[in-house]
């Protein structure tokens, strides 16, 4: 019988570490480094007793370790999305439809949602107050939304309308219950739970009218948005996708990237404001109608600002062999993503806004991971990239952003996402106008 070996750690309640953790978000993992190592264990609610990491050669291994050794969380945001989700499913069932879901987000499609990127942009930024500071994360919040229902939901008109209604109240709720534990007693419809399942339901209704609508839809092959794409997907078998499948998908890829594109957006805005020099080159390569250092900085953004904490796995053998630990079956292992950015043996001056680390060459997908890694990798990474990258182009090309020499915005926790506590406030001018 092998024996467990495991990190030291906090020896608090596991309420006063959820307290913590989420009242000091990136730098309470900061100090915990400091005292106990680049590996540590945690007793957090939801994932019970769990082992941190930030070790590149231990995150590799386990991003790398098949499914059948470690596999998703138990409790992931699968409960809030269903039990089609990505989130929730596991083994064969997982690669199966992740292997339906991948061409959308590649290749020729992304360059046809770039249309709808860049107007959804521009008629928002026409919103914006000249002149005088504002929030950009509302602003860009909507920006992502919108996008979302064009390309993914394909929705327009009153159903367009009720998601526009419905979806962000739904998600900003969700992302609070996502840290709190299941309720063992249902306390009915006025209860945080009861409000979220009401909300669901009537997702549900909305999602299955628009689902009728394109089954019948003669053109329904013609069409570019995800639904109708996921309408003629077919398994091994031949067999579609349920209704309560494609539901469940279309939400998981609305949470996945809706609220953490427009969160990293304010970011940009943040570092941005506050690293005039950057900005300046930014300005004169959209205009000489460049990309590379735009590109960079995105990486940079997600690198030095990751919007989620933690990805997670758990064990499914008995005992798994992870560099200097073995853990016992069942138990957690999360990955910080902030204190992988931070390390300095993989970024030297890691703490510092500097794109052009990144302008010679690409992340290592195992250290750079804002995305996750390994078989769980944010499937919509590509598009999320691209919606980055045609956002920040459009806001630079048609307006300025006037720098600042402000302190950085403190981390400000939403929940399932890390915002700038002030929402990445922005002064901008119209191209031209004097500051």
């Amino acid at each position: 019988m092998t024996s467990v070996t495991l990190p030291p750690g906090p020896t608090a309640y596991r309420a006063i570490q959820a307290a913590y953790a989420l009242s000091r978000p990136n730098r309470g993992v900061r100090q915990m480094r400091e005292k106990y190592g680049d590996a540590f264990t945690v007793n957090v609610p939801i994932f019970g007793r769990a082992m941190v990491i930030s070790d590149p050669a231990e995150v590799r291994q386990l991003f790398r370790t098949p499914a059948e050794v470690v596999d998703n969380l138990d409790r992931n945001l699968g409960r809030m999305l269903g039990p089609g989700s990505l989130f929730a499913l596991r083994g064969k069932e997982h690669n199966a439809q992740r292997r339906l879901l991948i061409p959308p987000f590649h290749g020729r499609r992304l360059s046809v949602y770039e249309r709808i990127v860049e107007e959804e942009t521009v008629r928002e930024l026409a919103s914006w107050p000249r002149g005088r500071s504002f929030p950009t994360l509302p602003s860009m919040t909507r920006i992502t939304l919108n996008i979302i229902l064009r390309a993914v939901f394909g929705a327009e008109g009153a159903q367009l309308a009720a998601l526009r209604d419905l979806l962000p109240r739904a998600i900003k709720l969700g992302s609070r219950l996502a840290v709190l534990p299941l309720p063992e007693v249902d306390l009915g419809r006025w209860s945080l739970w009861g409000r979220f399942r009401a909300m669901r339901r009537e997702y549900d209704s909305i999602v299955e009218r628009l689902i009728d609508r394109a089954a019948a839809d003669a053109h329904l092959d013609e069409r570019d948005d995800i639904l109708a794409l996921l309408l003629q997907c077919r398994y091994d078998d031949g067999s579609p996708l349920g209704h309560g499948e494609i539901a469940d998908q279309l939400l998981t890829l609305l949470a996945a990237g809706h609220e953490t594109t427009a969160t990293t957006l304010a970011w940009a805005v943040e570092r941005l404001r506050r690293h005039p020099a950057v900005l300046r080159a930014l300005v004169e390569e959209v205009d000489a109608g460049g990309s590379a250092l735009r590109e960079a900085a995105i990486l940079e953004v997600q690198r030095t600002r990751p919007v989620i904490d933690m990805v997670g796995r758990q064990v499914r053998t008995d005992t798994f062999h992870l560099g200097r630990w073995t853990l016992p079956k069942g138990y957690a292992i999360l990955v910080s993503i902030k204190l992988m950015h931070d390390n300095e043996s993989v970024y030297p001056n890691a703490q510092a806004f500097d794109p052009t680390r990144f302008l010679d060459t690409r992340p290592d997908l195992y250290q750079w991971i804002p995305f996750g890694g390994g078989t769980r990798r944010c499937l919509g990474a590509a598009f999320a990239t691209m919606e980055l990258n045609v956002v920040l182009r459009t806001m630079l090309r048609d307006l300025t952003l006037v720098p600042t020499d402000e302190p950085g915005e403190r981390w400000h926790s939403r929940g399932v996402a890390n915002a700038p506590r002030r929402g990445g406030r922005a002064v901008v001018l119209d191209r031209g106008a004097a500051a």
